[in-house]
Protein backbone atom coordinates (compact mmCIF):
# COMPACT_ATOMS: atom_id res chain seq x y z
CA UNK A 1 0.00 0.00 0.00
CA UNK A 2 1.42 3.37 -0.99
CA UNK A 3 1.79 6.27 1.38
CA UNK A 4 -0.85 8.33 -0.45
CA UNK A 5 -3.38 5.52 -0.21
CA UNK A 6 -2.71 5.13 3.48
CA UNK A 7 -3.20 8.86 4.07
CA UNK A 8 -6.52 8.78 2.17
CA UNK A 9 -7.72 5.77 4.18
CA UNK A 10 -6.81 7.44 7.46
CA UNK A 11 -8.53 10.72 6.47
CA UNK A 12 -11.61 8.80 5.31
CA UNK A 13 -11.70 6.89 8.60
CA UNK A 14 -11.43 10.09 10.61
CA UNK A 15 -14.25 11.70 8.61
CA UNK A 16 -16.44 8.60 9.00
CA UNK A 17 -15.80 8.56 12.74
CA UNK A 18 -16.57 12.29 13.05
CA UNK A 19 -19.89 11.91 11.21
CA UNK A 20 -20.76 8.87 13.33
CA UNK A 21 -20.10 10.84 16.52
CA UNK A 22 -22.23 13.71 15.16
CA UNK A 23 -25.08 11.33 14.33
CA UNK A 24 -24.93 9.72 17.78
CA UNK A 25 -24.96 13.13 19.51
CA UNK A 26 -27.96 14.23 17.43
CA UNK A 27 -29.76 10.97 18.23
CA UNK A 28 -29.16 11.56 21.93
CA UNK A 29 -30.64 15.07 21.65
CA UNK A 30 -33.69 13.71 19.82
CA UNK A 31 -34.21 11.07 22.51
CA UNK A 32 -33.99 13.77 25.19
CA UNK A 33 -36.85 15.63 23.51
CA UNK A 34 -39.03 12.57 24.08
CA UNK A 35 -40.35 14.10 27.29
CA UNK A 36 -42.04 16.83 25.22
CA UNK A 37 -44.04 14.41 23.09
CA UNK A 38 -47.14 14.61 25.22
CA UNK A 39 -47.47 18.32 24.52
CA UNK A 40 -46.43 18.35 20.85
CA UNK A 41 -49.33 16.43 19.35
CA UNK A 42 -49.35 13.98 16.46
CA UNK A 43 -46.97 15.97 14.25
CA UNK A 44 -44.30 15.97 16.92
CA UNK A 45 -44.68 12.24 17.52
CA UNK A 46 -44.42 11.47 13.79
CA UNK A 47 -41.28 13.61 13.46
CA UNK A 48 -39.71 12.05 16.55
CA UNK A 49 -40.38 8.41 15.77
CA UNK A 50 -39.79 8.88 12.03
CA UNK A 51 -36.33 10.32 12.64
CA UNK A 52 -35.40 7.56 15.07
CA UNK A 53 -36.67 4.79 12.82
CA UNK A 54 -34.83 6.21 9.79
CA UNK A 55 -31.62 6.45 11.81
CA UNK A 56 -31.87 2.92 13.21
CA UNK A 57 -32.97 1.10 10.06
CA UNK A 58 -30.17 -0.20 7.84
CA UNK A 59 -31.83 1.12 4.65
CA UNK A 60 -30.43 4.59 3.91
CA UNK A 61 -30.34 7.07 1.06
CA UNK A 62 -26.55 7.21 1.39
CA UNK A 63 -24.39 4.21 2.35
CA UNK A 64 -23.73 3.71 6.07
CA UNK A 65 -20.10 4.89 6.22
CA UNK A 66 -21.51 8.33 5.31
CA UNK A 67 -23.90 9.39 8.08
CA UNK A 68 -24.82 12.73 6.52
CA UNK A 69 -28.37 11.65 5.64
CA UNK A 70 -28.96 10.38 9.18
CA UNK A 71 -27.58 13.62 10.61
CA UNK A 72 -29.78 15.65 8.26
CA UNK A 73 -32.92 13.76 9.28
CA UNK A 74 -32.09 14.07 12.99
CA UNK A 75 -31.23 17.77 12.71
CA UNK A 76 -34.42 18.45 10.76
CA UNK A 77 -36.49 16.63 13.37
CA UNK A 78 -34.82 18.61 16.17
CA UNK A 79 -35.47 21.91 14.41
CA UNK A 80 -39.11 20.97 13.81
CA UNK A 81 -39.64 19.74 17.38
CA UNK A 82 -37.99 22.84 18.84
CA UNK A 83 -40.17 25.19 16.79
CA UNK A 84 -43.27 23.18 17.64
CA UNK A 85 -42.40 23.31 21.36
CA UNK A 86 -41.91 27.08 21.20
CA UNK A 87 -45.28 27.50 19.45
CA UNK A 88 -47.03 25.36 22.07
CA UNK A 89 -45.42 27.31 24.90
CA UNK A 90 -46.44 30.61 23.33
CA UNK A 91 -50.02 29.35 22.98
CA UNK A 92 -50.05 28.23 26.60
CA UNK A 93 -48.85 31.67 27.79
CA UNK A 94 -51.64 33.58 26.06
CA UNK A 95 -54.01 35.23 28.43
CA UNK A 96 -57.75 35.10 27.88
CA UNK A 97 -58.82 37.89 25.57
CA UNK A 98 -55.46 38.14 23.79
CA UNK A 99 -55.53 37.93 20.00
CA UNK A 100 -54.61 34.64 18.34
CA UNK A 101 -51.90 36.24 16.22
CA UNK A 102 -48.47 36.83 17.75
CA UNK A 103 -47.34 40.45 18.27
CA UNK A 104 -46.06 42.06 15.10
CA UNK A 105 -48.21 39.85 12.86
CA UNK A 106 -51.39 41.89 12.75
CA UNK A 107 -54.31 40.60 10.80
CA UNK A 108 -54.76 41.92 7.28
CA UNK A 109 -56.87 45.02 7.43
CA UNK A 110 -59.15 45.79 4.57
CA UNK A 111 -59.65 49.44 3.70
CA UNK A 112 -63.05 50.81 4.54
CA UNK A 113 -64.79 52.13 1.37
Amino acid sequence: MSRETLVLVVIGGILALATLVGAVLLAIRVVRTRRLLGTLGVGGKVAFYGALIYTILPVDVLPDPIYLDDMGILAGALIYLTRLAHQRRAQARRLPGQPDTPPGQDRVRRPVP
